[in-house]
């Protein structure tokens, strides 16, 4: 099934319009329904719901001539028609898929009613991914899906997506443990509220400021120490989590033990030495003044440079969350700026270039 490409412009600007403010009726119930679907029940009735909302937002796109929207529409209810005719079982990552697309699909309308550049969007890259997945058989969809997500939200590794290959000890492995981490972050999040999202919002960032480098680290070791960094405050009281005010010694030191506890699980784990040295080190800063070993500039490894900038940009715009999602944004880089000396500076430029565009482009946080 080929899809073709269509230059996004507007044709008619009321239908056009009309046609945005559907969308945004849209999006939160199919966010909704890929929510409850989580659950693993694959409950039909919500996978039906779910084709519908599909099937009106395409035929609303051909109605109100927005058809640059076509070519996703149609992989995405394709895609839903088969699993609402059990020839596909319903995945979460299937669901991520749906949500990457959507939201990508939200942002570049706002883009073209605003008349922006859409080159960050990567709306062709996505297309090209896209595509593929349609004549994946049910065996091979889960981890195409994975590929295609973790290739949008950062640079795609110049090698194929990790596959199953006997005996050999590497590659098959890794997207099972990308999952087995995901859900240790999803544990953690679920014990504090405050952190509902999170993890996901730091990857994205995450990636996205690594795409941006001349010398990217691994995206898996990456998203591995994402997923994990904080692991290891599940092994505290959540008494210490949660505690305001001035933290005592024994505080502190109990607190400075955590990056290492969730290093030492990925070391013991084939293939992810890079990770547990991202996650170890993301709590030291160039001047010395980190820890828990107090090491200095180019010793901190690159990976870790970034999990430091995002950890602390989500723990300041949680400081700032009631002043709303752009003025927190504002902040946050402003923190992290004011207190550069605590970071990469080669890092904090990229970072501040991905926090700058998404603000000139009104996205939230995460793509949310």
């Amino acid at each position: 099934m080929a899809t073709k490409q269509l230059t996004p412009e507007i044709i008619d600007p009321i239908a056009f319009q009309d046609f945005r403010d559907a969308l945004s009726d849209y999006a939160p119930q199919l966010e909704q329904l890929v929510c409850q679907l989580e659950d693993g029940s694959g409950n039909e009735e919500k996978i039906a719901q779910l084709f519908r909302i599909l099937h009106s937002i395409k035929g609303d796109a051909n109605l109100c001539q927005v058809h640059f929207f076509e070519p996703y529409m149609n992989v995405l209810e394709h895609l839903l028609d088969r699993v609402r005719h059990k020839e596909l079982p319903y995945l979460d990552v299937l669901g991520d898929v749906l949500l990457l697309v959507m939201d990508r699909l939200v942002l570049m309308l706002d883009a073209v009613a605003e008349d922006l550049p859409l080159d960050d969007l990567r709306m062709d890259a996505l297309r090209i991914r896209l595509e593929p997945l349609l004549e994946k058989k049910p065996e091979d969809l889960p981890q195409a899906c994975a590929w295609l997500v973790s290739s949008m939200m950062g640079q795609a590794p110049s090698v194929p997506a990790p596959t199953q290959e006997a005996g050999n000890g590497h590659g098959g492995h890794r997207f099972a443990d990308l999952q087995f981490f995901r859900s240790l972050a999803a544990q953690l999040e679920q014990r504090l509220p405050a952190f509902s999202g999170r993890t996901e919002r730091n990857l994205a960032l995450a990636l996205e400021t690594n795409r941006l480098s001349e010398r990217p680290v691994p995206m898996e070791q990456l998203a591995a120490a994402i997923y994990m960094h904080d692991i290891g405050m599940m092994l505290l009281p959540e008494s210490l989590w949660l505690k305001a005010g001035n933290l005592s010694v024994e505080d502190r030191r109990q607190l400075s033990a955590h990056p290492g506890w969730a290093a030492g699980l990925l070391e013991r784990m084939p293939d992810w030495q890079e990770a547990a040295r991202m996650v170890a080190q993301h709590h030291e800063r160039p001047d010395g003044s980190g820890y828990p070993d107090g090491v200095r500039d180019g010793a901190i490894c690159p990976g870790a440079c970034v999990l430091a900038l995002v950890d602390a940009f989500e723990s300041v715009m949680l400081k700032h969350a009631q002043q709303g999602q752009r003025r927190s944004m504002l902040r946050a880089v402003a923190e992290l700026n004011a207190s550069e000396r605590q970071f990469d500076s080669y890092w904090l430029q990229l970072f501040n270039q991905v926090v700058r565009t998404r603000l000139e482009l009104g996205s939230v946080v995460g793509g949310a």
